[in-house]
């Protein structure tokens, strides 16, 4: 299940941190501090989820000026002079594979074959299409299973993933970087379509805002998803990528 992906593909990120011990010491320090403040956080919203919003709430001033950083993300994403490109990408893609699962399975038990009866953002469905293209209407919940599945057996396959010194990547190595970043973006997109109430219940929508906007800068630096695909979340792109006030920039632990 989601928070078993997560264990495992800890190991996998560390594995490839300790074949670049200088690949942005930074961006790592941010990452594992949003997760750290994303386990702390066990309190559960009382009641049911309400139903699926029209309304974009994200969009709302008093949320999207809710960040846990205050420096600009675009330094964490460039490429090192001294990291090997694909190295970059694994070592990063598999962080970002961690904490989105992690920050969905904060919303998880609120996101079921009742309530989100298919995967949706804004006014699109997503569609899971199997290993022979077999193209087949799930529910949220099945959706982002066969998504962190996918990715999961993706970046833990020593022969796509290699973590030994010396190994190399794949020719395709690309390409399943950028079928893996279209997925992760449409589990960040289900989140705050479906369940950013949630998210601000549980006082989460900093943590979320600062990896949704780490996440966009890095697939945009490196080209990884298609213009078209992110579209729908545009709106929320731009309000996030506009710098704040560092006094704005808080968020307390507890």
């Amino acid at each position: 299940m989601v928070g078993d992906h997560c264990t495992l593909s800890g190991d996998s990120a560390a594995l490839h941190s300790q074949r670049s011990p200088k690949s942005g010491l930074s961006c790592k320090m941010v990452l594992q501090a949003v997760g750290r403040v994303l386990r702390k956080s066990k309190t559960k919203p009382n009641g049911k989820r309400p139903p699926t919003e029209e309304k974009k709430h994200y969009l709302e001033p008093e949320h999207t000026k809710v960040r846990v950083v205050d420096f600009d993300l675009k330094e964490l994403v460039v490429l090192p002079r001294e990291i090997d490109l694909n190295e970059w990408l694994a070592s990063n893609t598999t962080t970002f594979f961690n904490l989105i699962n992690l920050q969905y399975s904060t919303i998880s038990e609120f996101c079921t074959g009742e309530t989100c009866q298919a995967m949706t953002a804004c006014n699109t469905i997503y569609y899971w299409y199997d290993e022979k293209g077999k193209k087949t209407k799930c529910t949220a919940p099945q959706y982002v299973d066969f998504v962190m599945s996918m990715v999961q057996k993706l970046v833990t396959d020593e022969d796509i993933f290699p973590t030994k010194y010396g190994k190399e990547f794949p020719n395709s190595f690309d390409s399943l970087v950028k079928k893996i970043c279209r997925y992760l973006f449409h589990v960040l997109a289900h989140i705050y379509w479906a369940h950013f109430k949630e998210t601000v219940a549980l006082d989460l929508q900093g943590h979320l805002n600062t990896l949704y906007t780490h996440f966009i800068v890095f697939i945009r630096e490196f080209n990884l998803v298609d213009p078209k695909e992110t579209a729908i979340m545009d709106d929320l792109s731009e309000v996030l990528s506009l710098p704040l006030p560092a006094a704005q920039n808080h968020v307390t632990e507890r």
